[in-house]
């Protein structure tokens, strides 16, 4: 069977990798990825903080044979929030947006009552 050329390559940031995020940062981004990490992928905090790492990576401008596309989301992801110049508080305002625009679409979709 033939190895894929990017095996670690993902389209969009997975909540699989919520959890390899949490030690990167002080005690209020641990406690969001220690959260984040443990709901379902589908609840509504899990799709803001996969939304929130979409946005800060740059996922929809990532494309195939691009240098953060051949390294792959765990490393992108890592390097991101190392590299993130503001301060956990920052990160937390930009999660709370992501959530309330989560929540506003979920409402406006008629799913919001399903996916908690």
């Amino acid at each position: 069977m033939p190895v894929p050329a990017y095996p670690k390559a993902e389209i969009l940031f997975p909540p699989r990798l919520i959890s390899e995020l949490q030690d990167l940062r002080g005690p209020q981004w641990q406690d969001l990825v220690r959260r984040a990490a443990e709901l379902p992928e589908t609840h509504p905090e899990s799709l803001a903080f996969s939304l929130l790492m979409i946005r800060l990576n740059g996922c929809l401008r990532c494309t195939n044979g691009s240098y953060k596309f051949m390294r792959g989301c765990a490393a992108c992801s890592r390097q991101t929030i190392t590299q993130f110049k503001g301060t956990d508080e920052d990160l937390l305002r930009l999660y709370r947006q992501a959530l309330s625009d989560v929540e506003r679409y979920l409402a406006e979709s008629g799913r919001l009552d399903r996916a908690a």
